[in-house]
């Protein structure tokens, strides 16, 4: 049986979310969030050298990085479903997505988060200094660069329902938590494509159940 060895607040959620689409029976292992650094517990260096969220094991398998997660369950579990046809366009779309979410826009994202955070950590008497590269660094680089993100992935939601195109598949699972980092850590609104995508995969019946199974989300705040 799969066995998902989920953190709060993670990319797990996504892992929790593909097994209640596929039907698949798991068991969830839960972490915790250090309460001061939100960073993993120790305890996950145990099922995997690195440390992080998310990971699985599964038949003696112990598989890491979400991409490759999404790929060994529908490989081994999906019988054709949540992917496009082989040699279709819908493939190539879906293998974009399914790479640039952690190759491109997550990258960005987390810098962003990363960065907010340094003026708080930072001793009061050079606050002013950190808050002052923080704003420079985000209005020379991370501000443009999230901004054209944002637009690719706004007008390419606006040709298709889905990202790899007509079909629900994980490539929208793939992207959601890009998703739902963009509405909740962007800035002037969330664009109305990616919108109705996030109210798309909310309604989902497997997404609720994934949502009971994982515990609260912040990320949806």
């Amino acid at each position: 049986m799969v066995t998902v060895h989920h953190l709060n607040n993670s990319r797990s959620q996504r892992v929790l979310w593909l097994l209640e689409e596929l039907g698949v029976e798991y068991t969830v292992k839960r972490y915790e969030r250090n309460s001061k650094t939100m960073l993993a517990p120790p305890e996950l260096k145990a099922v995997h050298p690195l440390g992080k969220s998310p990971v699985i094991t599964d038949d003696g398998h112990t598989i890491a990085e979400t991409g490759a997660i999404i790929e060994y369950l529908v490989g081994r579990y999906g019988n054709g479903r949540m992917i496009p046809a082989e040699g279709s366009p819908e493939r190539l779309r879906y293998s974009y997505w399914l790479h640039y979410a952690e190759g491109s826009i997550m990258p960005l994202l987390v810098m962003k988060l990363v960065l907010s955070q340094v003026p708080k950590g930072s001793p009061a008497i050079i606050r002013p200094v950190a808050r002052g590269i923080v704003a420079g660094v985000d209005k020379m680089f991370l501000g443009p660069n999230l901004r054209t993100h944002i637009a690719w992935i706004e007008g390419e939601l606006g040709k298709t329902v889905w990202f790899a195109g007509a079909e629900f598949s994980a490539a929208d699972v793939q992207m959601s938590f890009p998703a739902e980092a963009i509405a909740a850590r962007g800035e002037g609104g969330v664009p109305p494509n990616i919108a109705g995508f996030l109210q798309r995969i909310h309604a989902r019946p497997a997404y609720q159940r994934a949502l009971q199974k994982g515990g609260p989300y912040d990320l949806l705040k």
